[in-house]
């Protein structure tokens, strides 16, 4: 019986679906949830600094205005992640489960194992965006390094990809909450 579920989103679309399953699991067992957001460059919707290097050695207050542009978009990206993250736990709170939530810098698959040491969790929910062979080697994958090094127990969610390539959650290829209960 888990009572300490950790739910990694990365506040893609396949975000939603580990939430939902993380929800399910924390009803049915009674469990607390802490939900994290790692700020990193890998995540979908990361503001890009763009392609506007080494041009501000001749003019130097363009480069500074492409900075300081790139740090108002970083900003608002962070507000906005925060928001989410507090309306998932206001959710959550509705449905009778006990939330916390946190958003720190890092590598996503580090930062998600040191936090569940030190939350203690029981359980890591994370999800799978669906990158396959050349893709996973160079983007790397959150998930296998989190199976491999989390200090407990890892719940993937698989997400599936739909006829225009984009990447939906699938919660067919997780477990439900009640078949874990």
């Amino acid at each position: 019986m888990f009572k300490k579920i950790l739910v990694a989103l990365d506040l893609s679309s396949t975000s939603q679906a580990v939430f939902q399953q993380a929800l399910a699991m924390a009803t049915a067992m009674n469990a607390k949830l802490m939900l994290l957001h790692v700020l990193s460059g890998e995540d979908q919707g990361t503001p890009a600094l763009g392609g506007m290097a080494g041009i501000g050695y001749y003019y130097g207050s363009l480069e500074l205005e492409t900075l300081k542009h790139y740090q108002e978009r970083w900003q608002t990206y962070i507000d906005h992640s925060l928001e989410q993250l507090k309306s998932l736990a206001q959710t959550a709170s509705d449905a009778g489960v006990i939330a916390e939530f946190t958003q720190t810098p890092g590598k996503p698959g580090q930062t998600i194992c040191t936090q569940a040491k030190n939350w203690q969790a029981d359980l890591i929910l994370v999800g799978r965006r669906g990158h396959s062979g050349w893709s996973e080697l160079f983007l790397g994958s959150v998930s296998n390094y989190v199976i491999h090094h989390a200090p407990g127990s890892v719940l993937v969610i698989q997400s599936a990809v739909n006829q225009k390539g984009k990447v939906e959650p699938d919660l067919n290829h997780s477990k439900s909450a009640e078949a874990m209960a």
